[in-house]
């Protein structure tokens, strides 16, 4: 067993470096023994067969710490096993941590108070722990803005107001980083003075794209974060991306697709926060326009609502009762608390045409009394004005900020 791997966050740090993102037997062992307890297991295992724990995984599927839900069988496990070997001996997890603490990261793991809570739904997929540059506070409500690299002016343009938007409201934006939609929405955030998270395929010390490098110290700058599940030094690949995805909708209350082709990694995205069950947003964009093909897709096979802006995704994204938008438009109304009377009669005052109480009567549909009842109630509120045996408008008319 490397000597660097002396207790639980070390351990789950070596787990990190040693399994590829998303594996589930790699999640089973350290779910059921915890990162140091599968560890020493698994270098058991390897220093030879006759491991007695090795021994019961042979004969029942599994070691005997895990439960019959929890057991992978035989063959997955020793698959497992045959497929750690190879990388076993080059995991230094001293050696990592020293190179995040250079670039002024920090190791994350379950139970503190940064780990995002909603990486737990990912079940035996979940990350071991996080590798972070920056601050992840889970308090934040957070929303996932995802798209296409080979984004449009459209795209970026509806990302920059989303983000810019959804900051102003008090939600923090996460994105992958890349080009395009997810560079926009971070830049966004930013211009607003809001936090923004990004979450990468490989290792917080190297910026992917390296293009975007000055954007992602500025996400850090501004007290956002900069994520990966695998440690400092490791390379971005194709199914590092691909995993990366569950990461970004798993750690966010929704997931809205601002701009995506037919098949695209935002796509992805969406697809995993519909299987956690959380909500998903796209935004339409014309109909002759490739870039917005995905969101289309979306659209019809009912994977997503559509979104138009940021109010609609906090509407989305918000839980019960909290984090709410205000009604569309610019507010509270003038007559709102009103009862149907007074409503009807103040939409049949003019402002600078009297109108007595029988025309007002006829024009709003109701008896003359409820006319004159309205017009005392309108009055007191500041909504209705008596000039000589007439009345007229008084107020804004208009919503007003609430």
């Amino acid at each position: 067993m490397s000597a660097s791997v002396v207790d639980e966050r070390s351990a789950r740090a070596a787990w990190s470096a040693l399994v590829e993102p998303g594996d589930e037997v790699a999640g089973l062992l350290v779910g059921a023994m915890g990162g140091l307890g599968a560890w020493r297991w698994l270098a058991g295992v390897l220093a030879g067969a006759g491991d007695p724990e090795w021994r019961a995984a042979q004969d029942d599927g599994a070691p005997q710490h895990l439960d019959g839900a929890a057991r992978p069988d035989r063959a997955r496990l020793g698959r497992a096993v045959r497929r750690w070997a190879g990388r076993f001996p080059t995991v230094d997890p001293r050696r990592d941590l020293e190179l995040l603490d250079r670039c002024g990261g920090r190791l994350v793991v379950p139970g503190d108070d940064l780990w995002w809570p909603g990486l737990d739904d990912l079940g035996p997929a979940a990350p071991p722990c996080l590798w972070v540059r920056g601050d992840l506070p889970p308090e934040v409500p957070a929303v996932a803005l995802v798209g296409a690299r080979a984004s449009t002016t459209y795209g970026e343009r509806v990302a920059v107001d989303l983000a810019s938007r959804l900051a102003a409201l008090g939600w923090c934006t996460v994105s992958g980083g890349a080009y395009g939609v997810d560079a926009a929405a971070h830049r966004g955030a930013l211009a607003a003075g809001g936090r923004t998270v990004v979450v990468l395929a490989g290792g917080v010390d190297r910026a992917y794209p390296a293009g975007n490098a000055h954007l992602f110290e500025a996400v850090v700058d501004a007290g956002g974060a900069v994520v990966s599940e695998v440690p400092p030094g490791a390379v971005p690949t194709r199914s590092r991306f691909l995993q990366r995805n569950r990461v970004i909708a798993a750690g966010t209350a929704a997931t809205v697709v601002v701009e995506a082709a037919w098949r695209s990694g935002a796509i992805s995205t969406a697809r995993h926060a519909a299987r956690l069950l959380r909500p998903v947003g796209a935004v339409p964009g014309p109909v002759t326009s490739v870039a917005s093909a995905g969101c289309h897709r979306l659209l019809r096979e009912g994977l997503a609502v559509c979104v138009t802006d940021a109010d609609e995704v906090v509407e989305l994204a918000a839980a019960v009762g909290g984090h709410l938008a205000p009604e569309r438009g610019a507010g509270r109304l003038e007559t709102d608390g009103l009862d149907e009377p007074a409503r009807l009669v103040h939409g049949a005052l003019r402002r600078r045409v009297g109108s007595g109480v029988d025309e007002l009567a006829a024009r709003a549909g109701v008896a003359r009394a409820a006319a004159e009842v309205a017009l005392g109630t309108l009055e007191l509120a500041g909504l209705a004005r008596r000039s000589g045996r007439s009345w007229v408008l008084a107020g804004t008319s208009q919503a007003t900020s609430g």
